[in-house]
């Protein structure tokens, strides 16, 4: 039986579960909202240009609007002042795009400090348990925070002080971007630095130094409660746009279940 027969047969009996990390791409999808004077990315929009009438009596159809940082997508190095001269998002390796996946889970923290902080010392006492990060692969953290997304006030918890949402530490980002050997870093919310990140040293210091060591950011995950610590093969399909900072993206995982 050839490695590719083997692969699909698992997955056909389930021995492979495919569990899609995906949010649904609709106008209610929260985006990212930046303070004046910062221009902002538009929501996502479908534009009917026929839908079996005269338009176009046998086929539905739509143009789409929207943002290269809308939903579940993907930030390339050149996204950031950081990366400038680093890849587009045409340009990642789909090497880096294919590769093995860890969840750390910190959503019993994030459930009751919104403002939660990743910090090196959580990843060592998680690798202590599960072993190291994988070479070339995507840590994922997991908060909880995608049981907040179809409520997009919910979901940037906002108020007069700024947002508040779970992140990395600049102490803990710098750590993964430059002694870690993970191609991407994935999370589910709004994006990959903490609501509070414009406060740090480096500010938004996941866009900072993560794109800027040429490493990947991946946002608003669901479903990472589905994924086990360590064993998964991450796929991540974005829009090769040619000279794009992101794109959306369908993500899903393989995980591979006793049969």
């Amino acid at each position: 039986m050839s490695l590719l027969t083997e692969l699909n047969t698992a997955i056909r009996t389930g021995r492979l579960e495919i569990v899609d990390l995906t949010a649904p791409l609709t106008e209610g999808t929260p985006v990212l909202q930046l303070p004046e004077p910062f221009a902002n990315t538009i929501g996502f929009q479908l534009e009917e240009i026929s839908r079996y009438d005269e338009r176009g009596p046998r086929w539905y159809w739509n143009n789409i609007h929207t943002g290269e940082h809308t939903g579940t997508h993907v930030d390339a190095p050149n996204h950031w002042v950081s990366g400038k001269d680093g890849l587009d998002v045409a340009q990642i390796p789909l090497g880096q795009l294919v590769a093995p996946a860890v969840v750390l889970d910190f959503s019993a923290q994030a459930a009751t400090n919104p403002d939660f902080l990743l910090e090196i010392a959580d990843v060592r006492a998680w690798e202590a348990e599960h072993g190291s990060l994988p070479e070339g692969g995507w840590l994922l953290y997991r908060t909880g925070w995608d049981t907040r997304s179809t409520d997009a006030e919910r979901f940037l918890n906002a108020d007069e002080q700024g947002s508040h949402t779970p992140g990395v530490s600049a102490e803990c980002a710098r750590w993964l971007a430059e002694e870690t050997a993970i191609a991407g870093f994935g999370v589910e919310t709004v994006g990959t630095d903490a609501g509070r990140a414009p406060e740090l040293d480096p500010a938004f210091p996941c866009h900072e130094l993560l794109l800027g060591a040429g490493k990947y950011g991946l946002t608003q995950l669901q479903n990472l409660a589905s994924v086990p610590a360590t064993g998964a093969l991450l796929i991540v399909s974005p829009l090769p746009i040619v000279g794009g900072s992101g794109s959306p993206a369908r993500v899903y995982a393989l995980v591979e279940r006793e049969g």
